[in-house]
């Protein structure tokens, strides 16, 4: 099982949301490398800098994917299926396998996306 974070988790984490340290920490220290991607941390990052250390800090425990010419298309294949437009949402439950956990703020955005390719996924709100 694995842990995606999406932005809503990495704000969640810059501002030193103590349960979502435990998540990451939890994972981490299972042996579990936290997953993102490109695009997420392009929604949150903002030049670094004192103000940005504790997501720093964080993305330095995470494993971030590149959002590459495979995974756009894989991923504007499925907004054609879904009928919606938000291709790094697309994007990270295509990085997803079944059982796994998903840190997001906007469950409902990701829920129907990953119904579309079967995935069986725990969505956590942060």
């Amino acid at each position: 099982m694995t842990l995606l974070l999406d932005s809503g988790a990495l704000i969640a984490l810059e501002k030193n949301d103590r349960a979502m340290w435990r998540r990451l920490k939890t994972a981490l220290l299972a042996g579990r490398v936290p997953v993102s991607h490109g695009g997420i941390v392009g929604q949150v990052w903002r030049g670094g800098g004192a103000r940005q250390a504790l997501l720093a800090k964080a993305l330095d425990g995470v494993d971030v994917r590149p959002l590459d010419e495979a995974l756009g298309r894989a991923a504007g294949a499925l907004l054609s299926r879904a009928g919606a437009s938000d291709v790094i949402d697309a994007a990270l439950v295509l990085l997803a396998d079944d059982g796994d956990d998903i840190a997001t703020s906007d469950a409902a955005d990701l829920e129907p996306l990953a119904a579309l390719v079967g995935r069986h996924l725990e969505l956590l709100h942060v």
